[in-house]
């Protein structure tokens, strides 16, 4: 085997540890928190130094996830093929690059920001690497869990720039994480054989794709549409952000209700897409529509 090649299989399989994928879109929520802090202008060098905490931090999470989970990830087709269950890398291997990892992100955080969003980081490692993953096997309020270390990545942005833990930042976590529920819910539908292989339990009620798991998932989208207008009303974004958020909400409802309607895959994969719409759209128009001090 070339060298090269060994070094883009051993960069594929960290990527893979990782989550890269997964992880740009936790780590664009944090800078998104952070550009709308009052009076913070944008500036590619801390934006960077954000992207790079931000992404080792959550890497490190999604790393202990995987070390976690390396034996059930055997028994799931989408999973299988991970640098743990497949033997292509070891578990101390994995143990040294989250604590590295880990430690870097924070450090990150904390020299270029501030502490409490360092804090912040390091509780959300926690959350999501000890606490949420295990509990998964327990019972489905392992969601509920996990959407507190989901919706932190907007609140620790908000730290990092305001250095306090204002109405505002909590109102960017309040949209994410009333976002998390119909979005992990669709996956756990789409994913609900596999799931239940591996001894996941994440559908509420009875644990199976059902129109109670589906009306569910439509009160948190009803829910979302108050939360978005929330920022406008902090004079934290423009007039215009208030409009597209109940647009974007209804759409995202809709969504919802169509799930609870058919009570099928195609219907719930439709409400996977529609939150990474809905998530999108909010940030980049909360972005553009920010109130300049």
């Amino acid at each position: 085997m070339s060298t090269s090649y060994a070094v883009a299989s051993k960069v594929k399989d960290y990527s893979q540890l990782m989550k890269f994928n997964l992880t740009f879109m936790v780590v664009f929520s944090c800078v998104v928190g952070y550009l709308l802090v009052p009076g913070v202008e944008f500036n590619l060098v801390k934006v960077l130094l954000l992207f790079a905490g931000g992404l080792l931090v959550s890497g490190s999470a999604n790393t202990i996830n995987q070390i976690w989970e390396r034996n059930t990830d055997k028994l799931m087709a989408r999973t299988a093929p991970r640098p743990l269950p497949s033997g292509r890398m070891s578990e101390g291997e994995a143990i040294a690059v989250a604590a590295i990892t880990g430690v870097a992100g924070i450090l990150v955080m904390g020299y270029c920001f501030n502490w409490l969003s360092a804090i912040l980081s390091l509780f959300s490692l926690v959350m999501y690497g000890f606490v949420y993953t295990p509990w998964k096997k327990w019972n489905s309020l392992a969601v509920l869990v996990g959407a507190i270390p989901g919706a932190l990545p907007p609140l620790i942005g908000w730290a990092a720039g305001a250095n306090n833990l204002a109405e505002g930042g909590w109102s960017l976590f309040a949209i994410q994480f009333l976002w998390q529920f119909p979005h992990f819910w669709a996956i756990a539908w789409i994913g609900y054989k596999d799931y239940t292989r591996a001894g996941f339990k994440l559908l509420p009620a009875n644990g199976e794709p059902n129109k109670f798991t589906a009306m569910q998932a439509a009160l948190y989208t009803l829910l979302l549409i108050p939360a978005g207008v929330a920022p406008y009303l902090l004079k934290i974004t423009g007039g215009i952000s208030a409009i597209v958020a109940i647009i974007a909400g209804v759409f995202f409802f809709w969504r919802a209700v169509n799930l609870y309607r058919k009570n099928d895959v195609p219907a719930a994969r439709k409400l996977m897409f529609g939150s990474y719409i809905y998530l999108t759209v909010m940030q980049l128009v909360q972005l553009l529509d920010k109130v300049r001090v």
